[in-house]
């Protein structure tokens, strides 16, 4: 019985090296500045209410103002994700 042929396979190749890509990393210096300082209005805005018993900052919006105040720490959270 004759043998049979044997296929060569071909010698594995990797893949092409690919070259590092340099990221592009935006100035956001202004993003440390902005979080804190919202975070510290928010803070504050809530202290001189609760201090003052509801007649600062805003004297209308009444329990509103804890609102307020947590919405401006909300945005510092906002802001954070901005942060690389």
């Amino acid at each position: 019985m004759p043998k049979s042929r044997i296929r060569k396979k071909a010698d594995y190749t990797p893949p092409p090296a690919k070259q590092a890509q340099a990221i592009k990393l935006t100035n956001r210096a202004w993003v440390a500045p902005v979080m804190l300082a919202l975070f510290l209005i928010g803070l504050a805005w809530i202290v001189v209410f609760y201090v003052t018993d509801g007649s600062l900052p805003v004297d209308s919006l009444g329990n509103w103002n804890i609102v307020v105040g947590f919405g401006f720490i909300a945005a510092g959270f906002g802001v954070s994700t901005q942060w690389k």
